[in-house]
């Protein structure tokens, strides 16, 4: 009998189900469920696998702290063999915290394993702790979010590839560069299953992500193409659903490494014919057809974010424009073109409105300035956070919503007195303060309204 997250997956694939549409909640309540012969999936936020061969149990990913108790009982309803290894697929957090409550049995603990660099990474997580819990917050909106300093290290580490027997069962596992520099992705070549780690997660790939090191997308494309020639009849994603069937698991893979590769080349062509950044952000796109595919949208990371990653891998950090190699401090420049504007309200007046003409990108350049020019005008932060306000209502993207609710917030929280975790939770969940509560539902979130009369321009 076909598991209830296969019949699901099958749904999303076949489109008459949104992929961002995964009840987690409910599959979970199943508790762990099949999904190859002797593979069971626990779907969280970060996926964990349970493998179970003639000679024990291996782990996949171990998931997160929060959910690890619930994520360990009922692995252990499935099975009560011994877990002789828990693979890292990389270092991230949301794949590495759950394995306190197996350490915790009686008998030998399990032996971890992952690449080299996941230590290399857990001990920069150490000393960027305060960085990585300011930029989950605003990314998330995390409200009691510390960045751990503590990580269950390896037990064993290898450098290119390694195989683990269970007896019947092999993992064949490999190492590639791609959203991280300490990927791990394995096969299981008895049961034809592919257990991709973060390499394939459902979404346009994040290999761009605006807050976090580098990404290395031509690398992640050929890994993509070594695991499409397996021909396996399985794919286990980071996140997202199984993907079942050999054509649907090689079209996943090499569509992926399509989109990655076209963006590597258009970048580079323009790179290497003298372009700038700037210019180069606002042309490439990645092929059309691809941008339909479900497992290929911006859900989470965008294209524009993966173009600036590549230029920072082959080009470094200057964008091509001299005036950024050594430029004046930010409020220098704001208060320059402030003046120049005849103060900062009509910066911020200019901000609304270009907002009340749909050009958002550039309201929110121009409300950044009139801040940054006059941080004590509280009728300049409101501006602000509304014209941030309707940014985050045209965007899709997790990254983009988080950093421009996150601006939103500060200026709200200045005009309010209002907690700032608050008021990002206020804006995140839609609120529109300004707008009377009848217009405002029947809005739709890519709505570009207030209209001008009700910009707040009205304010300045």
């Amino acid at each position: 009998m076909t598991s209830p997250i296969l019949e699901h997956a099958d749904s999303v694939w076949r489109g008459s189900v949104p992929p961002q549409e995964v009840p987690l909640r409910d599959l979970r309540s199943r508790g762990v469920q099949e999904v190859a012969e002797g593979v069971v999936m626990w779907p969280a936020f970060g996926n964990v696998y349970g493998i179970r061969g003639d000679g024990g149990l291996a782990l996949f990913d171990s998931g997160n702290n929060v959910d690890a108790g619930t994520m360990h009982a009922a692995m252990r309803a499935w099975s009560d063999e011994p877990v002789r290894y828990a693979v890292f697929s990389h270092g991230h957090f949301d794949h590495v915290a759950g394995m306190e409550p197996f350490d915790g049995e009686s008998g030998p603990r399990p032996c971890v394993i992952a690449h080299e660099n996941v230590a290399a990474r857990f001990t920069r997580y150490a000393r960027t702790a305060g960085y990585n819990t300011v930029i989950n917050q605003r990314q998330f909106g995390f409200t009691r979010m510390t960045w751990p300093t503590a990580y269950r290290q390896p037990d064993l580490t290898y450098r290119d590839q390694m195989r683990l027997s269970l007896g019947d069962v092999t993992l064949d596992m490999r190492h590639a560069r791609g959203e991280t520099d300490d990927a791990t992705w394995a096969y299981l070549p008895e049961r034809g299953v592919l257990l991709t780690g973060d390499l394939f997660i459902w979404v346009t790939p994040n290999a761009g992500n605006p807050q976090k090191v580098q990404r290395y997308p031509d690398e992640w494309a050929v890994a993509l193409r070594k695991m499409a020639a397996l021909s396996a009849e399985v794919l286990l994603p980071g996140h997202g659903l199984p993907i079942v069937g050999a054509d649907r698991v090689r079209q996943a893979l090499t569509d992926t490494a399509d989109y990655l590769d076209s963006l590597v080349e258009q970048t580079l062509d323009m790179m290497n014919a003298g372009a700038r950044l700037d210019e180069i952000v606002h042309a490439v796109r990645p092929p059309e057809a691809l941008t339909r595919r479900p497992y290929l949208q911006p859900h989470y990371d965008e294209p524009e974010f993966v173009v600036r990653n590549i230029w920072r891998l082959y080009g470094g950090w200057h964008d091509g424009n001299p005036a950024h190699l050594k430029p004046a401090p930010d409020e220098v420049l704001a208060r320059a073109l402030a003046d120049l504007a005849g103060g900062a309200p009509i910066l911020a007046t200019r901000a609304a409105t270009a907002a009340a003409e749909g050009d958002l990108r550039l309201a929110c350049q121009l409300a950044e300035l009139a801040t940054q020019a006059d941080p004590a005008d509280r009728k300049v932060h409101e501006i602000r956070a509304r014209v941030y306000t309707l940014r985050v209502r045209q965007e899709d993207s997790t990254m983009s919503r988080g950093v421009y609710t996150w601006a939103a917030a500060e200026s709200r929280s200045v005009t309010t007195g209002k907690d700032l975790l608050d008021v990002y939770h206020e804006i995140a969940g839609g609120e529109m303060w300004w707008v009377p509560p009848s217009s405002a539902a029947g809005r739709r979130s890519g709505d570009l309204e207030p209209s001008a009369s009700e910009a707040p321009a009205s304010e300045a």
